[in-house]
């Protein structure tokens, strides 16, 4: 037998054929042919995406039990690498302290632990996420049986139109499989907008809903919605951190580059709260060679953001400084998708390979670090021109600072902008429940669950059917965990 991925012969290809020579359809078709007439749209009976495995060797338990093996690889892989890198941050910021050596080999050994636990339970997470949708997804199909027989068929063809959101939401609640007590609000907000996302363009292409959902296809939506998320963000970030998710709320707090106590400052003058720090802001300064000395009448906060620096010079020192911060966080995020990803091509043509992981790293750089600058630029320019600082004037003036990202590539600005306006959800519901406007709710503990499994229940429906609505990089990577889609209508033979 020839290998499934050589060229079909012409005209009728007989790659398959059983021990006896018979042809096993009437119109056979071999593996490479069914994988290259894939339709757009389809259902979600699908093979595994190895090209070693024929039709008629389909087995349904080795594709769940690869499904849930390559989720598990995904999830543990992800929060391993990130976990490393975290683990790396603070053992050299540990490293920088005069604590005991002692103390530093604890507390290192401590964050490993943790950093395994985390590991095994997001790969878990998403090992068993996979597994389930694969298996649910299986065992509907499998009631359907043979396509020759009429009843099946159209009972297949039925299902195949609504097993995949039922599978995806079965799915969904494998997310507390990382901690009973542990709430994903942020993810599933985030999972959500992607969720949105792939509606709205099924939405485009549909004909009923197609002039409802034409606003959508802004080009700039992705631009607007980071200014959007950026005003309620960056407010939180200087008015109410505690709304903000904790990790978000570090990486804020390292990439805003000010002292807590010079945010503390500018939040008594925005509030219109007396100043109870302006000694510890002076002594702040004094400590960096700068002698400064604050009124406590003032009406604009730019002396307490950048000391005796014009705005316009600390938005220059700010940048510089940005992008040296910038730098070790998208090094990773570019160069390890390049080893595992393009590792076949990285021997072939590394410089080129290599060559676009650290264009992108610089590219991506430059735009956090204009982020985090020009916030602290819009905000002087509107508080110096209205000659006043109050919570609107802090949402205005952080309303342009999401322009940044269009320094970004085209294909990576939605992502961001999602992923900012999920947090920015999150944050601006909980300053609502804070001030009363919105009364928590006791009854359902696990929101991000249900959340959660509706979202992905969308996600994986537009998944089976309206394929062509996803790019092509999260599309190969959907078809290589759970398999290549099959038309309704081809369904694997039972085994004899």
């Amino acid at each position: 037998m020839p290998p499934p991925s050589a060229a079909p012969l012409a005209g009728t290809c007989t790659c398959f054929t059983d021990e006896n020579g018979a042809d096993l359809d009437d119109n056979p078709r071999c593996w490479h042919c069914r994988r290259s007439d894939l339709p757009s749209s389809s259902s979600s009976s699908s093979l595994l995406s190895f090209d070693s495995v024929p039709l008629y060797d389909y087995d349904k338990k080795w594709r769940i039990l690869a499904a849930s093996i390559k989720g598990f690889a995904i999830g543990a892989g992800i929060k391993g690498g990130l976990a490393l890198f975290a683990i790396v941050a603070r053992f050299r910021r540990r490293r920088l302290l005069t604590s005991a050596k002692k103390v530093g080999m604890a507390s290192s050994s401590e964050d490993v632990i943790l950093a395994i636990k985390e590991t095994l339970r997001y790969g878990l997470f998403l090992g068993t996420f996979a597994g389930t949708f694969v298996s649910v997804d299986e065992i509907i199909a499998t009631v359907g049986g043979h396509r020759r027989h009429a009843f099946r068929t159209l009972f297949f063809s039925l299902t195949a139109r609504w097993r995949a959101l039922l599978a995806g939401a079965i799915a969904g609640p494998s997310m507390l499989l990382t901690g009973l007590d542990t709430q994903h609000t942020s993810l599933a907000i985030y999972i959500l907008m992607r969720a949105a996302v792939l509606a709205s363009r099924c939405g485009i292409k549909s004909k009923r809903f197609g002039h409802i959902c034409k606003p959508l296809t802004w080009v700039h939506g992705d631009i607007f919605l980071m200014c959007l998320s950026s005003s309620q963000i960056l407010s939180a970030y200087i008015l109410k951190q505690e709304s903000l998710p904790g990790t978000y709320k570090s990486f804020l707090n390292k990439h805003g580059g000010k002292d807590p106590i010079i945010l503390k400052g500018v939040r008594e003058i925005a509030c219109g709260m007396p100043f109870t720090n302006l000694e510890a802001i002076e002594k702040y300064y004094k400590a960096t060679g700068v002698d400064l000395k604050l009124d406590p009448l003032m009406k604009v906060p730019c002396s307490i953001v950048h000391g005796n620096q014009s705005c316009g010079a600390h938005f220059i020192s700010f940048l510089i400084q940005a992008y040296k911060r910038a730098l070790p966080v998208y090094l990773p995020v570019y160069l390890i998708p390049a080893l595992i990803v393009h590792r076949q091509g990285l021997l072939k043509r590394p410089y080129t390979i290599l060559g676009k992981g650290l264009l992108g790293t610089a590219r991506s750089s430059l735009f956090l670090s204009t982020y985090c600058s020009s916030a602290w630029m819009w905000t002087c320019l509107l508080f110096r021109l209205f000659k006043r600082c109050n919570i609107p004037m802090v949402a205005m003036g952080t309303f342009p600072t999401g322009l940044a990202l269009a320094i970004e590539k085209k294909s990576r600005r939605i992502e961001i902008s999602l992923y900012c306006l999920a947090r920015a959800i999150e944050s601006f519901f909980t300053c609502m429940a804070d001030v009363g406007y919105l009364p928590s709710s006791k009854r359902l503990k696990r929101a991000d669950v249900v959340v959660f499994s509706i979202s992905t229940a969308i996600i994986m429906h537009c998944y089976a059917i309206e394929r062509d609505v996803f790019r092509s990089k999260y599309l190969n990577v959907l078809d290589w965990v759970f398999g290549v889609p099959l038309p309704p209508s081809e369904t694997p033979r039972r085994g004899k």
